[in-house]
């Protein structure tokens, strides 16, 4: 599949997405976001691709919303438009593959918005991240009035959000919203060795994690803990289960094979 807006290659069991409008540092438009789902779809149903690391080269990861083409937009075409944001965002945050996103440079608005849909986050020093929405006269819309509070508790996501103030990598990583932060030099390499680790456990166990996590955001504990429970023990019934305890059993590597 040829994209207008966006590179793909896969390194192994790595599919490597790079967001490619660099004139515009990655700026978030339609195609692009539209783009970019039906690539999530095309990953999802690739049982080649265990893992998924999201870039957009070294100059930007994403600097935000296309401002040209939110300008004149009216009510409809603002709701379209950060609808198919949240789709295709939601689409990251629930694809069924560990997620990571490599940033560098500008992650601002949507940008950051979108890394925050990514499982874990790995910034290259000298990066800039933020929610400036407040600045233009809005507010963050793709998700980012939700996944920051989550990720970083309120009060830094009122910080943000409501002065519309930058962070750099340090700050970032201080505060939960990235990882690791990595030369810039460093940061695909990074990016691919977590990637690969992350590529050799066991994809279903993976898998009944992230949805675990993910529902549990949004539910009350006793909800979460239940659903944890019978996750769990859903995974017993997994060939991958019995190899992975029979190779700790035999001081062995397990071989998972996602059955």
């Amino acid at each position: 599949m040829e994209f207008e807006t966006l590179l793909y290659e896969k390194d192994g069991n790595i599919g490597i997405i790079t967001l490619n409008r660099p004139k515009f540092f990655n700026a978030l438009n339609d195609v692009l976001m539209r783009e970019l789902g039906q690539l999530i779809d095309q990953i999802a149903a690739d049982d080649e691709v265990k893992a998924v690391i999201i870039t957009g080269g070294s100059k930007a990861f994403a600097a935000g919303g296309d401002i040209a083409y939110m300008l004149d937009a009216d009510s409809l075409k603002a709701e379209a438009f950060i609808a198919l944001c949240h789709q295709t965002i939601d689409k990251i945050a629930n694809l069924p593959k560990p997620v990571i996103a490599a940033i560098a440079g500008l992650a601002l608005g949507g940008g950051c918005e979108l890394a925050m849909g990514c499982d874990i986050r790995i910034a290259a020093e000298g990066t800039t991240i933020g929610q400036p929405e407040i600045n233009l006269g809005i507010m963050p819309g793709a998700g980012g009035t939700q996944r920051l509070a989550r990720l970083v508790g309120e009060g830094w996501a009122k910080q943000l959000i409501f002065t519309g103030d930058p962070i750099d990598a340090q700050t970032a990583l201080s505060i939960g919203l990235v990882t690791k932060v990595v030369p810039l030099e460093s940061l695909m390499d990074e990016a691919k060795k977590l990637a690969k680790k992350l590529a050799g456990k066991a994809p279903i166990a993976m898998r009944m994690a992230k949805i675990c996590i993910n529902y549990g955001g949004s539910v009350d504990l006793p909800s979460g803990l239940l659903f944890e429970q019978k996750t769990w023990s859903f995974l017993f019934s997994t060939a991958d289960q019995k190899e992975g305890m029979k190779a700790f059993l035999e001081k062995r590597k397990p071989v998972f094979q996602g059955k």
